[in-house]
């Protein structure tokens, strides 16, 4: 009976260790995909509409009207994008200066039409409501 129990304990120690990483592989292609509708806003210049879709904890961070003037001026100089690609994908569970939950912090080689290269940051989060939503971007 000691056998048969400690074989059913390896069993589940092995079924938990495969089912995580394809767990966090479902998070992370959520995120991923709520990164890139939410860039779709911004590139299309809908930053009110961008803000409105993003994470409350990015809400609380800056009013709609600061970040539709950050954005613009961000955005405005670098022109139309040329060509975006991912880069790195992390999932992170902590982040300096957020709380603590579940976060996607995703990398993109970025062109545009008056800068060439640039790397873009979108950091979606798993909000509240289980929804993932853009808590953070910068451009370098």
């Amino acid at each position: 009976m000691k056998l048969h129990s400690t074989v059913l304990l390896v069993i589940v120690i092995l079924l938990t260790g495969i089912c995580a990483p394809s767990e966090e592989k479902a998070q992370t292609a959520a995120a991923e995909a709520a990164a890139a509708q939410w860039l779709a806003l911004v590139d299309a210049g809908n930053y009110a509409v961008s803000w409105n879709e993003a994470a409350q904890l990015f809400k609380t961070k800056v009013a709609k009207e600061q970040w539709s003037a950050m954005i613009e001026s961000a955005r405005a100089p670098l022109g139309k994008l040329g060509a975006r690609k991912l880069k790195s994908l992390t999932y992170e569970t902590s982040l300096p200066g957020a709380p603590d939950g579940q976060y996607v912090v995703i990398q993109y080689q970025s062109s545009f039409e008056h800068k060439k290269s640039a790397v873009e940051t979108v950091t979606p989060m798993l909000d509240k409501d289980g929804q993932w939503r853009v808590s953070g971007y910068f451009i370098k």
